[in-house]
């Protein structure tokens, strides 16, 4: 009989894919799990039990979360759903706007901020112009450009003739170009400017000239406006070396834009002086719709077929150089936008099955695309937005069945980590604001905004306080009808229904948290037998585990004793109508029997109870009989 004792000090490797179980060569195994949920890796290895999350309001309807920073004392939780604007300070409701955006267009929002001012574009919508005037005061108008640019949309062979030279002028046109999305459509003819007033026909139109024509008689020589009703709206924005970098458009959608340095909405080309516009398509052997603009070391352009680089130092139309750097290509249903972390872009891949880190390489000066899910592809399921917890080193990834997965990321220490938050209701959107993560989530037919908060353990949790102990606490609507549980106190008072708003406790309390319970689980992966005893199976006999714990006031574990469930070893066996201690150190847990079946772990937390848990290293001790 051959006895054997592990160590796990790492949970870095994150929960591994099914299709990896049988590779115990992988670095991943040593450090990873089979099955890790509502639980947070720590970058320095251990696992946390995830916070609960705090209600904050019940929105209109589905939400896009824009985080809005004004400076490092004044920042701003965006939440736009159909039709209007609410802006949250801290947990408060501050200002509430109209905006032209419907509920389709939410997912393919893109938007950009510069000082008191927030940009937002969509391909259907005339670009917005978020302003802030003070806490209370918003803003949302069209956006004023002081030069559009234009492009050449009709055939080259068609004319184009102007009835005159100023004032009301009558345009036609030798072939139908005109429709009835043309009206406040800006044209260029001969390089002055005119402003189509009404459509007669496919070829006819009637205009107002803004600069007097210099072109008498048919000419080849005209343009539309690149942004308009006619052709479409910008799709993605950016700021980049003082410029504004527009990404596409509805009918453009492999062009990039940028404006002239320092004047944010002129992009005349001009002449090509360094400070003037640059204007240029996307050309290669495959789809380059652009579907992100991001300002990084350079400026880095993602699109549904690949990722390109755009250099010059600094741009300008004489040196700016365009590269197609990786072919991994970015989602096209919806807008997500690229995440930097540690100076690496991260972003999601068209196939929806992974999360990218397209960093810059000095060596070799290129961007190379890496696989953060590599190992852990199946909690990667076609994501539909991403938020970063610098604070924490933490990516939150929305996934399209509303669970979320959370990645830890410092690469210094090479840790890439994965697990899974579940939750009563579907998360629908992340944001990141100075280290708080906001969420919303549709819960019981309703969309809620939400937060992390380290102080609870409950989900759609409100706390309360009292001076005076009572049983009877109220302030609960949006959970009507709803089992929560209940901390008082510091310590699980159990479950109660929610009926008028209120619950009633067993017991009076001064302090207490309510909100939907969850279980976070920890499944290690099956040990390796091969590496012990040179065979792929023998008989196993786990002796015990220690689990050397952080801060903890409640353990559950699973050691497999018997072949129907059992319930679970806890630490909190002391009553629990006080709050119970926490506990720093080792817990020993023996464990009886036999097992020939090396493919089932070894043991298994799962635990609901609403209490702090941190795992930091777990020891197991086995006895093996080849």
């Amino acid at each position: 009989m051959q006895a054997s004792r592990e160590i796990k000090t790492s949970f870095t490797g994150g929960e591994v894919a099914p299709e990896l179980l049988g590779r115990p060569d992988l670095r991943a195994w040593a450090n990873g799990a089979s099955r890790l949920r509502n639980v947070f890796i720590q970058p320095t290895g251990g696992i946390t039990r995830r916070p609960g999350l705090r209600h904050v309001a019940t929105l209109p309807g589905a939400a896009r979360l824009v985080p809005f920073e004004f400076n490092t004392e004044q920042t701003y939780l965006l939440a736009l759903t159909a039709g209007q604007m609410q802006v949250f300070v801290n947990d408060a409701l501050v200002a509430t706007v109209a905006g032209p955006w419907t509920a389709a267009m939410l997912p393919q929002l893109a938007w950009t901020q510069s000082a008191d001012t927030l940009l937002l574009c969509h391909p259907a919508m005339v670009p917005q112009r978020i302003t802030r005037s003070s806490n209370t005061s918003w803003s949302v108008s069209d956006w004023s450009f002081a030069s559009l640019p234009f492009h050449r949309f009709a055939d080259a062979a068609v004319t184009m003739t102007a009835s005159g030279s100023t004032g009301s002028v009558t345009l036609t046109a030798s072939a139908a170009v005109f429709t009835a999305a043309h009206v406040g459509t800006q044209l260029r003819l001969g390089g002055k400017r005119l402003l189509v007033t009404g459509v007669a026909s496919g070829s006819s139109a009637s205009a107002s000239v803004l600069e007097t024509l210099s072109i008498v008689g048919p000419t080849q020589d005209w343009q539309e406006a690149a942004f308009s009703a006619a052709h479409g709206w910008p799709v993605s924005l950016c700021f980049h070396q003082n410029r504004l970098v527009v990404g596409g458009s509805r009918d453009l959608p492999n062009r990039l834009w940028m404006s002239q340095v320092g004047d944010l909405f002129n992009f005349d080309l001009g002449t090509g002086l360094d400070n003037q516009g640059i204007e240029f398509g996307l050309m290669s052997d495959q789809v380059n719709a652009i579907r992100g603009v991001f300002s990084g070391y350079n400026l880095q352009v993602f699109t549904g077929g690949g990722e390109w680089m755009v250099s010059g130092s600094p741009l300008t139309p004489a040196t700016v150089q365009l590269t197609l750097q990786t072919r991994i290509g970015s989602p096209l249903s919806r807008m997500l936008r690229p995440v930097d972390v540690d100076g690496s872009t991260l972003f999601a891949s068209r196939s929806g099955r992974s999360i990218y880190e397209f960093a810059y390489t000095s060596l070799q000066q290129i961007y190379q695309a890496n696989d953060l899910a590599l190992v852990s592809h199946h909690l990667v399921n076609n994501p539909q937005d991403m938020g970063y917890d610098q604070v924490n080193r933490l990516l939150h990834v929305v996934m399209a069945d509303g669970a979320m997965a959370t990645l830890t990321l410092y690469r210094a220490e090479e840790v890439t980590a994965w697990t899974r938050q579940e939750t009563n209701g579907l998360v629908t959107a992340v944001a990141e604001l100075e280290g708080t993560v906001w969420l919303a989530v549709r819960r019981f037919g309703s969309f809620r905004l939400e937060r992390f908060d380290h102080d609870l353990a409950l989900d759609a949790a409100l706390t309360g306080n009292a001076t005076t102990p009572k049983r009877d606490w109220s302030g609960l609507a949006h959970l009507e009808g709803q089992v929560v549980g209940v901390v008082a106190d510091g310590a699980p008072a159990g479950d109660f229904l929610v009926s008028g708003g209120a619950i009633m406790l067993d017991e009076a309390a001064s302090s207490v948290q309510a909100g939907l319970g969850f279980a976070h689980e920890v499944v290690p992966l099956p040990p390796d037998l091969a590496s012990a005893t040179g065979a792929s199976a023998a008989p196993l006999r786990l002796v015990s585990v220690t689990f050397r714990l952080l801060d903890t006031v409640s353990l559950a574990v699973d050691l497999g004793r018997r072949a129907q469930p059992v319930p679970f070893r806890r630490l909190d066996t002391a009553l629990l109508d006080a709050a119970p201690p926490s506990f720093t150190g080792d817990v020993r847990l023996r464990a009886l029997g036999w097992s020939r079946d090396a493919s089932k772990p070894l043991w298994r937390i799962l635990d609901a109870t609403p209490l702090p848990m941190t795992l930091l290293s777990v020891t197991t001790e086995t006895r093996i009989t080849p």
